[in-house]
């Protein structure tokens, strides 16, 4: 059953020495982040699970111990997602930041990961959550993914007029722990708007049936224009 859920933005300049003379803009992100994962800490979870959008070829499931890097983002940071003996393939970017976050909370309950293609079906979401919510007693998620990325001309998507409304729905839904209201984001406008959040969010969201989780929403921006999210669901 879930127990407790942290939403994390998952862009690379979290990690302060990928952002490098711009890391203060996200200070704020990283508190958030760290308040939420504190949350995740004191529900004492029998298992945590890493849920991050993923490109074609690292969806799936990863195991506790496997590793990550920020090379590809100039700095040479390497990360492992709690301990183990992880696997070959490497960690995409979203759950190689969602194990920078852990390494620095120095999370040491049971890890694992999960990449989610961002185009998975709202359906197909829903019963992934539901299957990683009974794969133990105490179930934690920490869901990571950004909301729309066209808020500005120089976001990457560019300025889309309906991006505004699409991320206040996302907020508000995340600071609620509204099962429904994630259930119901359009996964069409998600697309366009390069919501790489709304497949985690709806895989939360089928995790979430019945839990009963009351939410809270710890940081909302779009700094890059991008939306960016913290909630904490306990």
């Amino acid at each position: 059953m879930l127990v407790a859920a942290a939403v994390c933005p998952c862009p690379p300049l979290l990690v302060p020495d990928v952002a490098a003379g711009a890391a203060p803009e996200l200070d704020a992100a990283r508190t958030a982040c760290s308040d939420a994962l504190g949350v995740l800490a004191a529900a004492r979870p029998d298992l945590l699970v890493v849920i991050g959008p993923a490109g074609q070829h690292s969806r799936g499931p990863y195991s506790a111990g496997a590793t990550g890097s920020f090379h590809g983002f100039g700095v040479d940071i390497d990360v492992t997602l709690g301990t183990g003996e992880g696997q070959e393939r490497p960690l995409p970017p979203s759950l190689a930041v969602g194990a920078w976050l852990l390494t620095r909370a120095q999370w040491d309950l049971p890890v694992e990961g999960l990449g989610v293609g961002e185009p998975l079906a709202p359906e197909r979401c829903l019963a992934v959550g539901r299957e990683l919510a009974a794969r133990a007693e105490r179930v934690a998620l920490l869901v990571m993914g950004d909301g729309s990325a066209s808020r500005t001309l120089k976001a990457p998507g560019y300025l889309d007029e309906r991006a505004a409304d699409f991320d206040a729905q996302a907020a508000r839904a995340l600071g609620a722990a509204d099962v429904e209201a994630l259930k119901a984001l359009d996964e069409s406008l998600a697309y366009e708007l390069k919501a790489a959040g709304r497949a985690p969010w709806q895989v939360l969201a089928g995790a979430a049936e019945g839990a009963g989780l009351a939410g809270q929403l710890l940081y909302e921006d779009a700094p890059y224009g991008v939306g960016y999210f913290v909630a904490a669901w306990s």
